[in-house]
């Protein structure tokens, strides 16, 4: 069984003006069925929506509240 490639990004580190560029890089760069997994200390609804409109079709979404700072997405490569 071949393991999927999962990369781990924790953008709370990252300048905020940075984070959508660096995530949409590091997305742009996964093969089909790698997954991008952010940690962010907010709500990252807006680069949902983001996604939603610049990669549509290409990703699977899902998010959870660790605690009010803590949010976990992982943003799934569906296709190129």
């Amino acid at each position: 069984m071949t393991q999927v490639k999962t990369v781990t990004l924790d953008v709370r580190i990252i300048p905020p003006w940075e984070r959508h560029p660096k995530i949409f890089e590091i997305f742009d760069g996964l093969d089909v069925g790698e997954a991008l997994v952010i940690i962010n200390d907010h709500d990252p609804r807006p680069l949902r929506y983001q996604f939603m409109m610049e990669r549509e079709g290409q990703f699977d979404w899902k998010s959870e509240e660790k605690s009010p700072r803590e949010w976990i997405a992982t943003i799934k490569r569906l296709k190129r």
